[in-house]
């Protein structure tokens, strides 16, 4: 028979990683990060923190081995420990979506109406493979740079309106972003709809794909 004093410090490890997720702003954090390494000032200013609560946060989950770092001259990177951190996260986003009600009515009101088409992921990888639509990532320039989809074409979400012209009008366009909870590729495919252009939104982004192993390229645009 186990002795209580071990079982009780194994459960207090098992807790230090359900203490460091348990806040909405560390979890944003994980999020971003799943889309790749990013320094501290980019988080920051992505998750809407100051740089020195941004550190806290970030010194949280690393300290819960979530998170890990590499330096750079002076700037300070940071990157998931591993793939099952982001499968933690993820597979934290279906429970709460099947077993906490309030869920989907935020997400709801933060994704807003149903009305954007979806693009499963094997059909967007066989639409990739064909080359018969343009993969459009919308994601900001450090995410896109982190890791995408080969052969996407990156427009920032706040560059699109200014930049319809370099888009085709012959060819449908799927766009994608960070994942299921993110709200930057049902906003383009309104605005690429109400263009005129053909657009669907995948129904999946980064976060799911690298849970699920397929491949994204690292590089700037």
């Amino acid at each position: 028979m186990g002795d209580r004093v071990a079982k009780d410090a194994l459960f207090e490890e098992f807790a230090a990683v359900g203490k460091a997720i348990g806040n909405p702003k560390r979890l944003e954090l994980l999020d971003l990060l799943a889309q790749g390494p990013r320094s501290v000032d980019d988080l920051a200013s992505a998750a809407d923190l100051g740089v020195s609560t941004c550190s806290a946060h970030l010194q949280t989950l690393r300290e819960a081995g979530l998170v890990q770092t590499r330096r750079e001259g002076r700037r300070i990177y940071y990157s998931l420990a591993s793939n099952d951190v982001a499968g933690l996260w993820d597979h934290l986003r279906q429970v709460a979506q099947r077993h906490r009600p309030h869920t989907e009515l935020a997400r709801q009101t933060y994704l807003g109406p149903e009305d954007t088409a979806a693009v499963d992921t094997t059909e967007l990888l066989r639409r990739l493979e064909t080359g018969d639509t343009v993969i459009l990532d919308v994601r900001p320039e450090p995410e896109y740079a982190g890791g995408h989809l080969p052969g996407a074409i990156h427009i920032p979400l706040e560059q699109l309106a200014e930049r319809l012209k370099e888009l085709p009008h012959d060819k449908e366009i799927v766009a994608y972003c960070r994942g299921r909870y993110c709200v930057l590729a049902h906003d383009a495919v309104r605005l690429l709809n109400a263009n005129g252009l053909t657009a669907r939104r995948a129904a999946d982004g980064v976060l799911e794909w690298r849970v699920a192993g397929i491949p994204v390229q690292p590089g700037a645009a």
